[in-house]
């Protein structure tokens, strides 16, 4: 049993690794551009009407929907790359959050725009209007994640200044790895799972309901965000053991609370979507700000 505990340890442990996040890096952007090929080449091969694909013309019927494959690799990447900073910090791993919604929110630009429809009546057209707020919801959330990283950078500085890592602060880093573990099978089989649903619901399934693009989304993102709230839950309670500061446990519930608005917003379409992504964010920045602010408090001299 030891044997099997040390070889999982260390498999788990080599995919967190530095050299391991290099590698999968070039990996996924090989298979981006393939993918990308691949999707240019269906689309051509329709457009030639040697295949006909009628229950996916969203997909099929422009090449600038041929964006929307590599992005969902790109995606998936993220994913990875949010377990990967788990145990580094968890303001990054809030951080890598927000950067899958946005890019979530990027990739619908890219199917909107295959469907962009240039009429006088602009504001008139449903899905025009979806492409506006899109792109200004794009604008507003890049904004929000720069903010965002750079608060994440100066509580982290005046961290450094103040004291080195304590080791209530050490045990939990080892406790975020610990969890980081085991959130790899889980979502690695949660991709695999949602994967083979799709296919067998769109090919196999006797009462074939075509998903829409919108709702890919939901075969993977949706779930995946159910863990991320699961997990968050689970480091407040962790937390609970290793610090007493109020501004923390404030900060982290906000976490919480800001996933929980990003899960949220699979289940509705439309402005309110946006909306919801939006606030998210804008709530996880503010939340941020208001705790370094506590911190400085803090430190300063009666």
């Amino acid at each position: 049993m030891t044997k099997i505990s040390l070889t999982f340890h260390s498999i788990y442990s080599k995919i967190l690794s530095e050299e391991t996040r290099k590698k999968s890096e070039i990996v996924i952007v090989i298979i981006a551009i393939a993918s990308f090929l691949l999707h240019l080449l269906l689309i051509l091969l329709v457009d030639l009407k040697v295949l006909a694909f009628d229950g996916y013309k969203e997909l099929l019927n422009n090449p600038i929907a041929a964006i929307y494959t590599p992005f969902s690799f790109i995606l998936v990447y993220e994913v990875y790359l949010l377990i990967y900073y788990l145990p580094k910090s968890t303001t990054t791993y809030i951080g890598k959050q927000y950067e899958i919604m946005t890019l979530i929110v990027i990739r619908r630009i890219f199917k909107d725009l295959s469907q962009l429809q240039l009429t006088s009546d602009w504001f008139k057209v449903t899905s025009d209007l979806l492409l506006t707020y899109d792109l200004i919801a794009t604008m507003i959330l890049f904004l929000l994640i720069l903010l965002f990283y750079r608060l994440n950078r100066k509580s982290i500085g005046d961290s450094e200044q103040t004291s080195l890592l304590s080791p209530e602060i050490t045990q939990f880093i080892k406790m975020k790895t610990i969890i980081a573990k085991c959130l790899v099978p889980i979502f690695v089989l949660l991709a695999f799972f949602s994967l083979g649903q799709w296919i067998y619901d769109n090919f196999f399934s006797a009462n074939q309901n075509v998903t829409s693009i919108q709702d890919v989304n939901k075969i993977f993102f949706d779930t995946c965000f159910t863990i991320l709230i699961l997990t968050d839950v689970l480091l407040l309670l962790i937390s609970f053991l290793h610090t007493d500061k109020f501004n923390s446990v404030i900060r982290n519930s906000g976490f919480i609370i800001s996933t929980i608005l990003i899960k949220l917003s699979f289940g509705i379409e439309g402005l309110l979507n946006i909306i919801l992504i939006v606030v998210a964010v804008l709530f996880g920045v503010i939340i941020l700000a208001i705790h370094n602010q506590f911190d400085k408090l803090k430190t300063k001299p009666l």
